[in-house]
């Protein structure tokens, strides 16, 4: 890039600046651009005061960067140089829409420069400008039509944008160029053979890529992926036979691919029952020591034959000592019928054990060992626990630990049960003493820790982390580093129990961040992946960024936030807050002065603690930089420190909130939640047309929905109050809510909901809060519905209760104190280890009091908690 408005001695010097940044010598390069600015007559020399900015720029000294490169940009705007140094500048501070208009504008002025049309193809993919990418690429291609990435990016292009035809012809033609021996196998060739071979499959160009992979397959690495394209495209084209070949020598490969079974079936197309089980009971003799053709069969038979190969199954694997025998069962208990089958031969195997050691009393061949009715009891307990039949579930993982108290497996499953009752505290207890029995196991170290995050021990779960994370730096930020966004959900969820708001959303802060930073890192495969002919993995990698926060860990992190956000907003939080919180009602003005006092000393010297564990962490990431390289620095500034008081006191919350709802409804539209989350702040934001849209998107996902139900009772009232809306606005109101509510009005189409959802708790209780929240003088009555507790009612958990018991709490219903109290007592004589439904004055003796079988062991309540 050698300028040519310097003379030779300044023009060398100028190279040595370019030559410096390459090569991140950036204090050279600075002492270059001082002997070239020193001098009076380049003084304001635009490129070169450009090219000190971008240096300035990677050294961290972003304001001053700024400065230095629009002022050289101002002295030479017809500089092709001066606009591609402020398209860095603008990239390195993720402004990447200012950064492409720089380039555009670098590329009128020097069209045909390949480091800039470089440069630009990059941003044009990472923002998925599709067909700015292509034409950027064919731009690329006709200056370097030798250069492999050039011909493999304008077929990627096409292939994204769904050309197919163009992307193959591209592909093959450079494929052409490729001298490969045919019986040679290179890794790079192989993947550039099997990316044409993706691209005609999406194509739908079965045939095509059926030629195509046994053409070829001599040179492809890949021999499992070979024949698993082989399988799919016989069965696509309806070879059946084939079909079977392969499939056979697959499962022969990996008997255990659940995947390979199912399309093996496809192809054999067997008739009834009995040929399908001839086709496992063949596979199982081929190989006896496989467990998914033993597992599979009890999928779709049923009665006498599930019941007989449902006992040689958990008999073989009881005598193993298999652990994970019910998690590869619990498939099956969807079905009644198959759950009575499992617990009638579970418990009788349990009887038979304990009397003589056999599974059978009929049994005539070698006793057991007692690690048989050990595992089966673990089984027991796992089956109850999964039934909601808790008490039975801890009689049976008690009788086991009695038995082998050193086992880990045993002490997690009574956490597990704890978890399910709601007893939290308890729960984490037992979790911390299965991780004590082997403290080096990372996996129960992790739950242990989460177990103790539900149960708001945010200390305890961070000082157990601690043994795992790097010494020497807090546990909290070294998870953040490595991005462990299990433990900052759940310490999100802790905090925001806690009515910590300030930290809880530090930690979706965080996790939101963690996102954008894996969007952002995809920057450096784009040229990578080309280079390295890794294909089909780059175009998987660009198709997951496009959905990354569909993820679960930032949904969570977002219903988080939103939910805090929307609190704020009806609760700001200000700087006075905390002095307001002071009870001042039987203080002197003397005494309310002194505690206002004290409080204030305690505020500063929170601070100052505050401050001196900032300047510690500082100490400390200095200490780690000085190992890097000094010359090495990053090119984007540091980030915003993240202080609670100040997200928690923010000016407009419900902005807020939408930063993290846009994703969610482009991403996760299919999840009613994430539309009556937007619901909620269009609510208060008074967004009526908003309001409606979000309702119609849920209504079309689920229209019996409880929350949805409340969400329609409570617009359509505020539409109802509000009569100076504009005409249109009234209109198309007045047409949609016609169509939901089919010209009933509120109070009748909450009856009709509450009649069609006669055995659901949840239903109920939101029918309930809409009756009293229409009409306050029906308090009694709504109560009496959401305190329900038939026998008839599905959803009797403990989820349910405690939803409905908060509800009586929070003013859902009014002033309800006695009824309160009233249910609670109901709750716990059905849930008697569920701290919620405990009396505060007796938790501890209801905890130790002894378990009545009758109380809990009704029908099938709860399939999943």
């Amino acid at each position: 890039m050698p300028c040519a408005s310097l003379p030779a001695k300044e023009n060398n010097l100028f190279k040595r600046i370019l030559k410096s940044y390459e090569q991140k010598q950036y204090k050279n390069g600075l002492k270059f651009c001082k002997m070239i600015l020193s001098n009076p007559k380049f003084a304001e020399h635009g490129e070169t005061l450009a090219m000190k900015g971008l240096t300035l720029n990677c050294l961290g000294k972003k304001e001053e960067a700024y400065e230095f490169v629009r002022k050289g940009l101002r002295n030479d705007v017809k500089s092709h140089v001066c606009w591609h140094v402020y398209g860095l500048l603008q990239r390195s501070d993720k402004k990447y829409d200012e950064a492409i208009k720089c380039y555009r504008n670098a590329l009128k002025l020097d069209k045909d420069n390949l480091q800039i049309l470089k440069d630009l193809s990059l941003l044009q993919i990472q923002m998925r400008d599709l067909e700015g990418y292509r034409e950027t690429r064919y731009q690329l291609l006709q200056l370097r039509p030798t250069q492999r990435a050039s011909w493999i990016g304008y077929a990627i292009a096409y292939h994204l944008l769904k050309d197919y035809e163009m992307a193959l012809k591209l592909l093959e033609e450079f494929r052409k160029t490729q001298q490969v021996p045919p019986n040679k196998i290179e890794y790079e060739y192989s993947e550039l053979i099997l990316y044409q071979n993706q691209v005609m499959r999406e194509a739908n160009l079965f045939q095509e890529a059926l030629d195509h992979i046994q053409t070829y397959e001599k040179q492809i690495c890949d021999k499992l992926h070979i024949e698993e394209i082989k399988g799919e495209m016989y069965l696509t084209l309806g070879r059946l036979e084939e079909a079977v070949e392969v499939y056979k020598e697959l499962i022969d490969r990996n008997p255990e691919n659940w995947k390979y079974y199912e399309n093996l079936e496809k192809a054999l197309q067997p008739g009834s029952v009995d040929e399908r089980l001839c086709m496992y009971e063949e596979i199982g003799k081929r190989h006896p020591r496989a467990f998914s053709p033993r597992r599979l069969p009890l999928n779709f038979v049923t009665g006498v034959k599930f019941r007989e190969l449902a006992v040689k199954f958990l008999r073989a694997y009881f005598s193993k000592g298999c652990p994970p025998l019910f998690t590869a069962l619990k498939s099956l208990y969807s079905v009644a019928d198959k759950v009575l089958i499992i617990q009638d031969i579970v418990t009788g195997f349990e009887t038979s054990l304990k009397a003589c050691e056999l599974y059978s009393m009929d049994d005539n061949g070698e006793k057991e060992p007692p690690t048989t009715l050990l595992w089966v009891r673990y089984f027991l307990a796992q089956h109850f626990d999964k039934l909601g039949q808790w008490s039975v579930a801890l009689d049976y993982i008690n009788s086991a630990i009695a038995s082998t108290p050193t086992l880990i497996e045993l002490f997690y499953m009574k956490a597990k049960i704890y978890k399910h009752i709601g007893n939290l505290k308890e729960a984490a207890k037992w979790m911390d003493e299965a991780q004590s029995l082997d403290t080096a196991d990372r996996f129960i170290n992790s739950k242990c820790a989460k177990y103790m995050l539900r149960a708001n021990m945010i200390k305890e779960a961070e000082e157990m982390c601690s043994k795992f994370t790097r010494e020497g730096t807090p546990a909290m930020e070294n998870l953040n580093e490595m991005q462990c966004m299990w433990f900052q959900t759940e310490c999100a969820a802790a905090f925001q129990r806690q009515g910590k708001y300030g930290e809880a959303l530090k930690k979706c802060h965080e996790i939101e961040r963690h996102f954008f930073e894996i969007t952002d890192d995809q920057f450096d495969f784009h040229t990578y992946c080309m280079r390295k002919m890794t294909l089909r993995a780059y175009v998987d990698l660009l198709r997951l960024e496009d959905i990354l926060r569909q993820h679960a860990f930032y949904f969570k992190a977002a219903q988080s936030a939103i939910g805090i956000y929307l609190k704020l907003h009806e609760n700001p939080l200000t700087s006075e807050s905390k002095e307001q919180e002071v009870n001042s009602e039987n203080l002197s003005a003397k005494e309310l002065k002194k505690m206002l006092s004290k409080q204030r000393r305690a505020q500063k010297k929170a601070k100052l603690e505050e401050e001196r564990k900032h300047a510690e962490r500082e100490r400390q990431q200095k200490n780690q930089k000085k190992k890097r390289d000094e010359e090495e620095e990053e090119t984007s500034g540091p980030k915003e420190e993240l202080i609670p008081d100040k997200l928690e006191r923010v000016e407009s919350p419900l902005e807020e909130a939408i930063k993290f709802l846009t994703p969610l409804k482009s991403l996760a539209a299919n999840n009613i939640q994430t539309h009556l989350l937007a619901f909620e702040i269009y609510f208060r934001k008074g967004k009526f047309l908003l309001m409606l849209q979000s309702i119609k998107r849920a209504f079309l996902i689920d229209c019996n929905n409880p929350w949805l139900h409340e969400c329609l009772i409570r617009f359509s009232k505020l539409v109802s109050d509000h009569s100076n809306l504009p005409e249109i606005v009234n209109k198309v109101l007045e047409q949609e809510m016609k169509s939901i509510f089919v010209n009933k009005n509120m109070k009748s189409f909450n009856e009709e909901f509450l009649k069609n959802n006669s055995t659901s708790i949840q239903h109920f209780l939101s029918g309930a809060k809409m009756m009293y929240y229409l009409d306050k003088s029906r308090q009694e009555k709504a109560i009496a519905i959401a305190t329900r507790l038939d026998d008839s009612l599905t959803d009797r958990n403990v989820q349910s209760l405690t939803k409905v018991l908060e509800a009586l709490l929070d003013g859902s219903f009014g002033s309800c104190n006695t009824q309160h109290e009233e249910y609670r007592t109901a709750c716990h004589k059905l849930f008697p280890f569920t701290p919620a439904f405990m009396l505060s004055a007796n938790e501890e003796d209801c905890r130790t009091t002894p378990i009545n079988h009758s109380v809990l062991n009704h029908d099938v309540l709860c399939n999943e908690i």
